[in-house]
């Protein structure tokens, strides 16, 4: 029962850290089109819930997937998928650190008449790494599916035909 709770835990918390990201995937091409003053706008205004919330799941979700590796070493195949799983959870959140937070901090700081010149840089730098994020929450929400797929018995949600 422990493991069971443990899962569902853990995918849950993947599934709702997936989605700031999958939302920054997908504001990606037209982000990619504006001029400095709106994107910079948009940057200080738009995602002050992304930090506060998607943060919290993220940070939950590397914490329950390292515990669940644990908890399912003795159980192949689940422990092969969960091992992705949190691999891939923990690369997201370690992309975070390095190449999202000094963009961020940078933003933050900055007033629309003092956009840095190399702000199509630190863009693409933000855009791209949230794409790369929202790739490998993706793989990790699969291959977490996968470890609970992994060990359903054959037959499980078949019906009894009469």
């Amino acid at each position: 029962m422990l493991i069971r709770t443990w899962r569902w835990l853990t995918i849950m918390l993947t599934a709702l850290s997936l989605v700031p990201a999958l939302a920054h995937l997908l504001e990606m091409p037209a982000k990619m089109t504006y001029d400095g003053t709106l994107w910079l706008r948009l940057q200080q205004s738009l995602y002050g819930a992304f930090g506060t919330f998607g943060g919290a799941f993220e940070v939950g979700a590397v914490i329950t997937t390292i515990v669940l590796v644990i908890l399912v070493r003795d159980r192949p195949p689940a422990f092969g998928w969960t091992l992705l799983g949190a691999a891939c959870v923990v690369a997201a959140h370690v992309a975070f650190w390095i190449w999202l937070a000094p963009v961020n901090a940078t933003i933050a700081a900055t007033a629309p008449g003092t956009l840095p010149a190399d702000w199509t840089g630190l863009r693409s730098q933000w855009e791209y790494t949230h794409a790369a994020r929202a790739v490998l929450q993706i793989i990790a929400l699969g291959a977490l599916v996968f470890s609970v797929v992994g060990e359903t018995p054959a037959g499980t949600f078949r019906r009894s035909v009469t």
